[in-house]
């Protein structure tokens, strides 16, 4: 079916020709600093007498856009790889998937605080950003379908007012107007709002999909109060499986991003294997640095930076231990771009030589690890689900090769968390979104086989107390997996030749 274009309204709806590229005029009937808080209803540009130009790179937005950050966003991107054309074709298609007369209500996240007055930097709800790109909090988004083409819905965005003290002292937001002129809103208005206008939006609506908290302890909250208000008749029904499954292939935008992250990541991670490192923190500070330098924006999640016998600790994030040359670090650590992630991890001999055990070992999950990442694809007809079994099979004839007593319950006492999970705004993505589904072209997933040797004498002597996880980021295509993060090299001869 031809999608049916709708306008998208960006800054041009508010710029004029100036003499230098890209550097467009923005005109306001106001100076900035004084546009009134009452937010006005239109799709149509101010009309004024007397308008003053100002130019977009000379305003302060709540987050990047082109004018002001073009060494991060290409023109028509509202995120880093992401055009505004893609995020309007996400809300075209699940509006397009939901039945008639319904209407999906973000909320977008809260502030989160570390102690007293001291906060986390603020990460989107990520639905929310994946259907706005907009990345700010006290924001409640709604999408309302109109008709049964391709494209018919409306787009109504809630969010702050500007207000120069308040950004004196908190940063800077994008306003009501950039809602529409920039994150192209149908309709914008100031949170505070709300619960006057929210039931002329709703109005005419039977379902209202979405995962926002409506009640808590047996009681309403205050979203929860606000639609049995304004849309008392409705029903609501979950939001997550139905953006799930847009979220779950993704689009060549996104995995040029994860791909742009992988790479990177990659690279820094076999730099940090051809260095000596004494101390689990210097490591991990020397990824994130690095990180950074490389263009992403910094660790996706808290690193595992596991020497020794800390191996074996799937989760292990204290990161304060010291690293001796005898034994293996185990590191999972990636990188973000553009609030899409890469998930790496990478097991090697802190003294830079495998010793024939650690060699061995590694070597079993490194076969194993391979094989099933050349069943990513869809040809082979596998799930995630699949691919583990395959994986723990593989593992088990590795093992039993080198000695292991694989009866009763031992592999799932050396091989205990699943060989992968989907990837792509979330290191675990689409949360709910089943294993059991068939692989096809734009899943993203990890590959992640590990083997943790417990020091006790049920197993081989040689073996006690290794970890050992290998990691890869994978994209399925149709005929053979892209590997993400390729540039992390695992081979022991590889490893080894970093030091030489």
């Amino acid at each position: 079916m031809k999608l049916r274009q709708q306008p998208l309204w960006q800054l041009e709806r508010y710029l004029k020709p100036h003499s230098k590229p890209f550097s467009p005029q923005i005109r306001y009937a106001r100076p900035i600093s004084t546009i009134s808080s009452s937010p006005r209803i239109s799709n149509t540009p101010l009309k004024s007498t007397a308008l003053q130009s100002v130019s977009a790179s000379d305003l302060l937005f709540g987050q990047p856009v082109h004018e002001t950050h073009p060494h991060i966003l290409a023109p028509g991107e509202l995120t880093p790889g992401i055009t505004a054309q893609e995020y309007h074709d996400r809300r075209a298609a699940l509006c397009h998937s939901l039945p008639p007369n319904s209407a999906v209500l973000l909320p977008a996240a809260t502030l989160k605080y570390r102690s007293g007055a001291v906060f986390f930097a603020f990460r989107q709800e990520s639905n929310f950003l994946y259907l706005t790109g907009f990345s700010e909090p006290d924001s409640l988004a709604v999408l309302k379908r109109t008709g049964d083409e391709l494209g018919d819905y409306t787009f109504h965005l809630y969010c702050r007012s500007k207000d120069p003290k308040a950004e004196q002292w908190n940063g800077p937001w994008s306003g009501v107007d950039a809602a529409r002129d920039v994150w192209n809103a149908d309709e914008a208005d100031d949170i505070t709002r709300v619960d006057r206008t929210l039931g002329s939006v709703l109005d005419g609506t039977k379902t209202i999909y979405t995962d926002a908290e409506l009640s808590q302890n047996g009681s309403f909250t205050k979203l929860g109060n606000l639609l049995r208000s304004v849309a008392p008749n409705a029903s609501i029904s979950p939001l997550r499986p139905h953006v799930n499954a847009l979220r779950a292939i993704k689009s060549p935008a996104e995995i040029a991003n994860m791909r742009r992250a992988g790479q990177a990541s990659g690279r820094v991670l076999t730099e940090a294997m051809r260095r000596p490192w004494k101390y689990e923190k210097e490591l991990a500070a020397f990824l994130e640095y690095q990180y950074q330098m490389s263009g992403l924006d910094g660790h996706a999640y808290i690193p595992v930076v596991a020497g020794g016998s800390k191996s074996v600790l799937i989760h292990y994030v204290l990161n304060n231990g010291t690293l001796n040359d005898s034994e293996f670090v185990l590191v999972d650590a990636g990188g973000e771009y553009g609030t899409y992630i890469t998930d790496i991890t990478r097991t090697w001999p802190v003294s830079g030589k495998f010793s024939q055990a650690q060699k061995d070992l590694y070597n079993a999950v490194l076969r194993a690890q391979r094989s099933s990442i050349s069943l990513c694809r869809a040809s082979a007809n596998v799930t995630l689900d699949k691919l583990h079994q395959i994986t723990e099979n593989a593992l088990r004839d590795q093992l039993q090769q080198l000695g292991f007593d694989l009866s009763g319950d031992a592999m799932g006492t050396l091989f205990p968390h699943h060989v992968g999970h989907y990837i792509g705004l979330d290191v675990h993505d689409v949360p709910g979104y089943q294993r059991n589904i068939v692989l096809k072209k734009g899943h993203c997933i990890t590959i992640e086989p590990g083997v943790y040797v417990p020091d006790d004498e049920r197993w081989p002597k040689a073996f006690r107390g290794m970890g050992i996880r290998i990691e890869d980021s994978i994209c399925v295509d149709d005929d053979s997996p892209l590997n993400l993060t390729t540039e992390a090299v695992k081979e022991v001869d590889d490893i080894e030749a970093l030091r030489d």
